[in-house]
């Protein structure tokens, strides 16, 4: 039989606040590398936790298990699958350019569950629409996308197809996608997946999605689009207002958003959003096993996460967060800009705020001190600063003196 001590409230509360005190902190320590922040404090300092409608909500534990744009599953936690439901819309409709109703979607554990749940669908879609073999699927995405599609391809059983990009632009080579699905094609493969960036994790770079379908679409194959925005995806549609890469564009099927980044919630905040009829590919054929139809990847859900993502889009309105990621945006110039007059060498989306800059032009010191990310860590080529809510002008003022 195991066994451990019981410990007191106040014992609890000092080791919890000793732990915390040995992690780093982004309102104390200097770090420009990474794609997080704090948590918004116009919706979670000490003032609105007086009231705290979150911390409410996490206690009441609302469980938001199953897609709700399409069967809220009893009405036990109705009013805040409603919440949920309003995040959703928001998104599909107002941010990615959705029909008004034609978009099914949930609030997922991040970015890479969404990633996976698209394959997931697509896959599903080819073998039950087509009869395809898994063989016969593959994913093609940039060299710069996530490691999440890999592990996506992983555990479904598909192929993983990386494509280059000019070193510069970060663009996919037309070229190279043409022989790529050439060669795929002469391998076997019939049904393939894209998976286009709105904002890669290093570079901020967003592909041509334009040009990768036109050459789909010539080379006469079954395709499916998924865009992953969970880094540019509450950016992007505030600072480019032709996003291509949107539900407008008829090409695009799904989406993922990470909320957790730009929105600056609690880590499982992710989203999943797809057009409506996708969800159908996710139903389960072995029916006899399930008690309820629940079309997620995660199961039980916190409702809590839909409403820390609602408490933030309703604390802003649309204007107000185009207003704060601008800032970071014209952070992000500005840091160009001395970059530039320093003859140092960077790759940067002007929509986007993070600034990747080659090994040779950043000292081993810099990189430490600033807690800056590499895009290879054994190896590394570049090394990203992310203009966070928390890398304001005097941090990176102090950066730029330090090169």
């Amino acid at each position: 039989m195991m066994y451990w001590e019981k410990l007191s409230k106040e014992a609890i509360t000092s080791k919890v606040n000793q732990a915390l005190s040995k992690n780093i902190r982004f309102d104390k320590n200097k770090i420009m590398g990474t794609s997080i922040s704090f948590l918004d404090p116009i919706v979670f300092d000490k003032k609105y936790m007086r009231n705290a409608p979150f911390l409410t909500s996490m206690i009441h534990n609302p469980d938001h298990r199953g897609c709700h744009t399409i069967n809220v599953n009893g009405s036990l936690f109705e009013g805040t699958k409603e919440l949920e439901l309003e995040v959703v819309r928001i998104c599909a409709e107002e941010l990615l350019g959705g029909q008004a109703g034609m978009q099914d979607g949930y609030i997922a554990s991040g970015g890479t569950e969404a990633n996976i749940t698209a394959i997931w669908i697509f896959r599903n879609l080819f073998k039950r629409r087509y009869g395809a073999k898994n063989s016969e699927i593959v994913v093609f995405c940039s060299r710069d996308t996530h490691y999440s599609i890999y592990k996506g391809g992983n555990l479904l059983g598909i192929d993983v197809v990386s494509l280059q990009v000019d070193n510069n632009t970060r663009q996919i080579k037309p070229h190279v996608l043409e022989d790529k699905i050439a060669s795929a094609k002469e391998n076997g493969k019939k049904y393939f997946i894209f998976v286009a960036n709105m904002g890669t994790t290093m570079f901020g770079s967003v592909d041509d999605i334009d040009m990768i379908t036109s050459i789909f679409d010539k080379a006469d194959v079954f395709y499916k689009v998924h865009v992953d925005a969970a880094f540019g995806g509450f950016i992007y549609p505030f600072t480019n207002l032709d996003n291509e890469l949107s539900f407008a564009n008829k090409k695009v099927a799904s989406v993922s958003l990470d909320a957790h980044k730009m929105l600056q919630t609690p880590y499982g905040t992710g989203m999943f959003i797809v057009r409506k009829g996708y969800f159908e590919y996710l139903k389960p054929q072995e029916r006899r096993y399930f008690t309820e139809t629940d079309l997620t990847l995660s199961g039980s859900r916190s409702g809590a996460s839909a409403i820390a993502i609602w408490m933030v889009l309703m604390a802003y309105g649309s204007n107000g967060l185009r207003e704060k990621v601008l800032k970071m945006v014209n952070r992000t110039k500005w840091l160009c800009e001395e970059l530039s007059k320093r003859g140092i060498d960077y790759y940067n989306n002007p929509y986007m705020n993070i600034v990747s800059i080659r090994n040779e032009d950043i000292t081993k010191e810099l990189v430490e001190f600033y807690n800056l990310v590499p895009d290879n860590h054994e190896s590394p080529n570049w090394w990203k600063v992310v203009t966070m809510a928390h890398v304001d002008k005097m941090l990176i003022g102090d950066f730029l003196e330090s090169e």
